[in-house]
């Protein structure tokens, strides 16, 4: 008897049939809705059957898959998707991640897949070349900045009360010295959703305000410093708001904050990627004197999801929060065991994605990537002020910008929501609102492989016919 029922398919005819669905899937990405078509409701109708009590020939649960989802992903991969930070999936990148599913490593340790490892320490050492970031400095491959910014504040945390006489990792928090961390007033929230998770506490964070610019006031930082003078202080800098692109000052910032003895942490999730384009790396002049970083690589690098990257300055530290010996782990001499770097043990191998899209694009490809990145974003904000009842908040310094649209007699918070709603409806394009000083906000963020001239151009349309159907051009 078979261990599984197969019903007489194989596995070859199995994965032959979902490259198929895959291929049909992307060749439509440029002429299928960017936004789902079908809603939670209608997707559970199609989703819900009983638990099946045996086994279901696989070819027919990947066919009846396909099917039930139809209208119901997000084309966040299309050239026209501008709603969030996400890029779309470099083919050489889709390729590695579906051969790193089947070969199925255990990237813990090299125990476990030798060439994890060693995969993986080839991809730290671009990785930081690529970022202009210091040699030295250790690095994890995680599921994402949240984790990356997690991973990093553990290291800051370990350095910080080690210097005062507490082991953490030992004897823990309770009786330590309070944490405190000074955050950008617009920082983005995953910071604090780490700081709750490590037990730091959202009450230990003070938010700084910013100048006209959207960088944090460098007075604001000094008083606080002062204010907190003596206490394991954590300083969070930002290479890239979400909202604006704008950059925080490094070299300043850096300065002010290691004369305190404070911990420098720089949120990058896609601004660090500047680094590789001669145009924009003044951007992150003395970046590299933070204490650590954190960015993502779905963003800028185009990788699939579930990629993130962590750099710390001082490598013991990293190390010593999360190195764990056991019984049963078998070191090997020279090569760089994953699982003393990062919060899991049994992961994916994420390095091979990494190592394919580097060695796909190489460094001029990506820093081209990113500058026309830029150049697109640009040019689509350009376009969109043409068009009467468009205000622009923030032009683009980088990849992000923000617009609104004037509503009648003032309203132009509900204006810029019925618009946002309308762009998004007719599937053409999709743009997500914000919230930015108080106004309401559609923000644009390109960072797609695929975007070209015609993903602007019909774009621009899109949000053109939206005015339309809103009620029509509002003059300022």
């Amino acid at each position: 008897m078979r261990p599984i029922a197969d019903h007489g398919r194989t596995e070859g005819e199995l994965l032959h049939r979902s490259t198929a669905h895959a291929i049909a899937y992307l060749d439509r990405l440029s002429t299928r809705p960017v936004g789902p078509t079908v809603g939670p409701s209608e997707l559970r109708r199609r989703l819900t059957r009983p638990l099946p009590e045996q086994p279901t020939d696989p070819v027919e649960v990947i066919e009846q898959l396909v099917g039930d989802l139809e209208g119901s992903l997000m084309g966040s991969s299309s050239g026209r998707f501008f709603g969030w930070v996400i890029g779309g999936v470099l083919p050489a990148a889709l390729a590695a991640d579906w051969l790193t599913a089947t070969w199925d490593q255990n990237a813990a340790s090299s125990a476990s897949s030798p060439a994890a490892a060693v995969v993986e320490e080839i991809c730290g050492v671009w990785l930081k070349d690529l970022l202009r970031l210091p040699s030295r400095a250790s690095f994890a491959l995680v599921t994402g900045c949240q984790m990356a910014h997690t991973t990093a504040l553990a290291a800051a945390r370990h350095r910080l009360l080690q210097d005062r006489g507490i082991d953490v990792e030992t004897q823990g928090v309770s009786g330590a010295p309070a944490l405190r961390v000074l955050l950008s007033e617009h920082r983005h929230e995953s910071i604090l959703r780490s700081v709750r998770l490590l037990g730091i506490g959202t009450g230990a964070v003070e938010v700084l305000p910013c100048d006209s610019e959207g960088a944090l006031r460098l007075d604001a930082l000094a008083g606080a410093l002062t204010r907190s003078a003596g206490s394991p202080t954590v300083v969070c800098l930002q290479a890239g708001d979400l909202n604006t692109g704008t950059f925080d000052t490094f070299e300043p910032a850096c300065a002010l904050a290691h004369a305190a003895r404070a911990w420098v942490h720089v949120d990058g999730a896609f601004g660090l990627w500047v680094a590789t384009s001669h145009h924009y790396r003044h951007l992150l002049a003395g970046v590299d004197r933070a204490d650590s970083w954190a960015t993502d690589g779905h963003k800028w690098l185009n990788l699939p999801f579930d990629s993130g990257f962590v750099f710390v300055a001082d490598p013991a530290a990293h190390r010593a929060v999360f190195s764990q010996p056991t019984s049963y782990a078998i070191p090997v001499d020279g090569v760089r065991d994953p699982k003393d770097w990062n919060p899991e043990w049994s992961r994916r191998g994420r390095a091979f994605t990494v190592y394919a899209a580097i060695r796909a694009l190489g460094r001029s490809g990506i820093a081209e990537m990113v500058d026309r990145c830029c150049r697109l974003t640009a040019t689509f904000v350009a376009a969109l002020r043409t068009l009467s009842g468009v205000e622009v908040l923030a032009r683009p310094r980088i990849n992000q910008a923000l617009v609104r649209f004037l509503g009648p007699e003032g309203d132009h918070d509900r204006r810029t929501d019925q618009v946002i709603a309308a762009i998004q409806a007719c599937g053409e394009a999709w743009l997500g609102g914000t919230t930015w000083r108080g106004q309401r906000a559609m923000r644009i963020s390109l960072c797609n492989w695929r975007t070209t001239e015609e993903d602007i151009a019909q774009a621009v349309g899109a949000v053109e016919k939206a005015l339309k159907a809103t009620g029509g051009a509002v003059d300022p």
